[in-house]
């Protein structure tokens, strides 16, 4: 009986530890997250300030579209490199290229009614947080939606493109956007999930610290994209 406590006790201590540090783990890819939402609009505030800013940005929004693009397929390898400067580079490349994305846009919005941007980034920060949760409270496996979800977001990706170049239709606008919104919020859930499983305790520090950066690139990712097809909606339903 003594020894059965002391394996009980042993359990509960050892359980008690990882799910400390499963915590503070999640803390810190959630922090690095929001330095990168934070970063962002800092991006954005200093180009909306210079309206010839604005016109240089604009003009090449292909070039950051597929430098983003670029990025985000190359970052990955790049944080687990265990190089922390590269882990970094990549992170933070990838929260100014999407300021740079994001800047004609919200400079628009925020001319024209200020309200959409603050309205949008309420509803955004909502839904991540409530995605988000249930993705790491679930029990149930999201792992089989990997691929549905990698190939949904190359057909969003393409429609994009197609309705930029070709259709240019506010209403294909407005559907793309409320396909992105629903499958981004799926995609935060499965990304949560995906970021909690991979913490091991006891890792070593370069490697904890890649999956920390992996985890917040990922989310940011997600947040970022629902802002900006949210701030769409937002700005189409306005213009009705």
């Amino acid at each position: 009986m003594s020894d059965y406590r002391t394996r009980s006790q042993v359990g509960t201590v050892q359980r008690a530890e990882i799910d400390q540090g499963l915590r503070s783990y999640m803390l810190g890819v959630y922090n690095y997250m929001a330095l990168g939402v934070a970063f962002t609009a800092l991006v954005v505030l200093a180009v909306a300030s210079s309206p010839a800013a604005i016109a240089t940005v604009f003009s090449l929004k292909w070039v950051w579209f597929i430098a983003a693009i670029g990025l985000g397929f190359l970052a990955p390898r790049m944080m687990f490199s265990e190089n922390r400067v590269m882990a970094h580079a990549a992170f933070w490349s990838y929260a100014g290229l999407w300021g740079l994305m994001m800047a004609p846009m919200l400079a628009h919005y925020l001319a024209v009614d200020p309200s959409l941007v603050y309205r949008a980034f309420l509803i955004t920060a909502a839904t991540f947080a409530g995605t988000s949760l249930a993705g790491y409270v679930t029990k149930r496996d999201l792992s089989g939606f990997g691929a549905f979800f990698f190939i949904a977001s190359i057909g969003i990706l393409i429609a994009i493109l197609v309705n930029a170049f070709f259709v240019q239709s506010t209403m294909m606008s407005l559907i793309v956007s409320i396909v992105t919104v629903l499958l981004f919020a799926g995609i935060t859930a499965y990304e949560t999930q995906m970021i909690k499983e991979m913490y091991v305790e006891g890792d070593a520090p370069g490697v904890a610290r890649g999956k920390s950066i992996f985890g917040a690139f990922a989310l940011y990712g997600s947040f970022v994209t629902l802002f900006v097809h949210i701030l769409n909606i937002l700005g189409i339903a306005n213009n009705e």
